[in-house]
């Protein structure tokens, strides 16, 4: 079984964390620190299949399970990824029932879908090949995201799509579908996105979200809220935020030591 399957199905939240830059190493890091996850975010980023090999090879012989955001709900942009090595999909823009059913078409193997066999590095080149076409269909966990207004509307007919594991909540792309752009904390997206983890609970689907802004309290309110799989940060973003505060306290640094020598040489004015 899917480690995050079991995990959630345990009561327990699968945590992970975010690329954007398409890195090897910093997969590779990533999966030394024990994260459920690691998400290659192909639809906001220049992460190719190319570049999605060598972040999976950065996460291979580890814990951490492969997982990507896919571009969009095409065949081939799912297919791809998961002749890769994906172990957990994220599919943008689910909005009805019927793009739900499309995207279950294109990641499960026939009878309940068509894709497509081939030795592959999912299945080692083949020396796995009956056992991974065995247990794809059960073990890939597929997560449709809800990140606009209709899709909050349907939220009850896209969970009850066979083979839809889960939803993985879009805040941003949500407030902008309200006309609220980046108002995360507004009643309006609150109240949606408290209607999506209601009815996850009721379809016994697993709820997510990516938090990216983490913080010990958004983290806690996420968990108590129902959320069993919750993505953390961006790469680029722990960059920035680091650059910044290095910066900063170099700038404090160089004024204080400023400020000595001044007051050394003309004394406390």
């Amino acid at each position: 079984m899917n480690k995050i399957k079991e995990k959630v199905m345990s009561g327990k939240t699968a945590f992970g964390a975010w690329m954007q830059i398409p890195s090897g190493d910093i997969a590779e890091i990533v999966a030394r620190e024990d994260y459920d996850f690691c998400t290659a975010d192909m639809e906001h980023s220049e992460i190719t299949n190319a570049e999605l090999v060598n972040i999976f090879r950065g996460l291979r012989g580890s814990d951490c399970l492969a997982c990507a955001r896919v571009a969009s709900n095409e065949k081939m942009k799912i297919r791809a990824p998961l002749d890769l090595g994906a172990n957990v999909l994220i599919v943008p823009l689910v909005n009805s029932a019927e793009e739900a059913r499309r995207a279950v078409s294109f990641a499960k193997y026939p009878p309940d879908g068509v894709r497509g066999y081939a030795f592959c590095r999912a299945n080692n080149w083949s020396s796995d090949f009956n056992e991974y076409v065995k247990n794809s269909n059960d073990d890939v966990l597929l997560l449709a995201m809800i990140e606009t207004k209709t899709a909050v509307e349907n939220i009850d007919e896209i969970l009850s799509v066979d083979g839809i594991d889960g939803v993985f909540v879009g805040p941003y792309d949500m407030s902008g579908s309200y006309g609220i752009v980046g108002d995360l904390q507004n009643e309006i997206v609150k109240n949606a996105i408290r209607k999506v983890v209601e009815a996850c609970k009721r379809h016994d689907k697993i709820a997510g979200q990516h938090i990216t802004h983490p913080t010990p309290e958004n983290i806690r309110e996420a968990i108590a809220q129902g959320y069993r799989f919750l993505a953390l940060g961006i790469d680029a973003l722990y960059l920035v935020q680091s650059l910044h505060e290095c910066r900063k306290i170099a700038e404090e640094s160089s004024w204080s030591g400023r400020r000595i020598d001044f007051e050394k040489k003309f004394g406390n004015l």
